[in-house]
């Protein structure tokens, strides 16, 4: 009796919602030199939205940047307030 095969033949037609590319021979040219490629102005419309997976990143991020705004309006209004107490008290003693 012959062992069977473990072997399985798959296509792969989608990976997160985005079809997979399929690998070009060395020997074709696409048009498009590599240095432009790496040229960020050609990335333009290639991202259509964020990656859900990351959303844990961006919580984070967002949570870090609001502490920090309301920390630097705390601070401001704080020296307004010291700012206008000492106006004051400039104000009292000249007049």
């Amino acid at each position: 009796m012959r062992p069977e095969t473990n072997e399985i033949e798959v296509e792969v037609l989608e990976i997160d919602g985005v079809a997979p590319l399929v690998p070009q021979p060395h020997g074709q040219d696409h048009g498009v030199p590599p240095e432009e490629t790496r040229d960020w102005r050609h990335w333009q419309g290639r991202v259509a939205r964020l990656d859900s997976r990351w959303w844990p990143l961006w919580v984070l991020l967002g949570a870090i940047a609001m502490v920090v705004v309301l920390t630097l309006g705390l601070v401001l209004g704080v020296l307004f307030l010291i700012f206008r107490v000492i106006l004051g008290i400039v104000r009292a003693i000249l007049r």
